[in-house]
């Protein structure tokens, strides 16, 4: 390797700096992480890169966007010290992440799919504090689980009834019933409470099912964008692997 690098043109830190609108400190920083081999020095000090620091460059760059910055650095640093198999596995593991995603949002359109439009307060139930609603014990009914798994989902942020002032009762309104559905729906395909909660989260933060429809499709096209940022990291780390040799 040292003779590889003695055979390539000498780039100063700031001609990597400049290609790609960083600064030299950057440079420096990403070679002490292992990010960049290691620079010959010159009698005077000065680090000195080559082609083959621009081509590690150049792939670390590719990569952030579909591994994220820790396993992009963990990648690069697995190659420059000669453990591709490592490289590979990390690779590996952010595919199956992504596949993951993949299937959460497939899981999250079939829930939403199998939801009824929520109407005004389900059928036997009991208004609370006089403004509608209904209370644990139809709810439950209607879907057919036990009072005490709705308590439950309560505690762990799944659903948020308020409480009727006079009876100290639990009253559940349309975003809730709506909420307890979407997790009933999620937890029948196998999802744990602290992998819901964050899709009802963004629910309630979308303002109901019908606006989340662009969430989904933004959901979609970011999942996309990594997919083939990942195709795009895997193309330039071949070519770092190749010029290594």
């Amino acid at each position: 390797m040292g003779t590889n690098l003695q055979s390539r043109v000498r780039l100063r830190p700031v001609d990597l700096a400049r290609e790609h609108g960083l600064s030299t400190q950057a440079i420096r920083n990403y070679e002490e992480a292992g990010i960049l081999p290691a620079a010959r020095r010159t009698p005077h000090g000065y680090r000195t890169y080559t082609s083959l620091h621009a081509g590690a460059l150049r792939t670390f760059l590719a990569l952030l966007p579909g591994h994220g910055h820790r396993t992009a650095t963990s990648i690069m640093r697995a190659v420059n010290q000669g453990t591709d198999e490592e490289a590979f596995r990390l690779i590996d593991e952010s595919h199956a992440q992504l596949l993951d995603d993949r299937r959460t949002l497939q899981a999250v359109e079939r829930a939403l799919g199998d939801l009824e439009p929520t109407t005004s307060p389900e059928p036997g139930a009991r208004s609370g504090s006089g403004s509608g609603g209904t209370f644990i014990g139809p709810l439950a009914g209607k879907l057919g689980i036990r009072p005490a798994t709705l308590r439950k989902w309560e505690g762990a942020g799944l659903v948020r009834p308020r409480r009727d002032p006079r009876t100290g009762y639990r009253v559940y309104d349309d975003a809730d019933v709506r909420d307890a559905r979407l997790a009933h729906q999620l937890r029948r395909g196998g999802y744990l409470l602290e992998q819901i909660a964050p899709l009802i989260a963004q629910v309630r933060a979308a303002g109901g099912l019908e606006p989340l429809e662009a969430a989904l499709s933004d959901w979609h096209g970011r999942l996309s964008a990594r997919g083939r940022a990942m195709l795009t990291g895997a193309a330039e780390l071949e070519a770092y692997l190749r010029e290594r040799g």
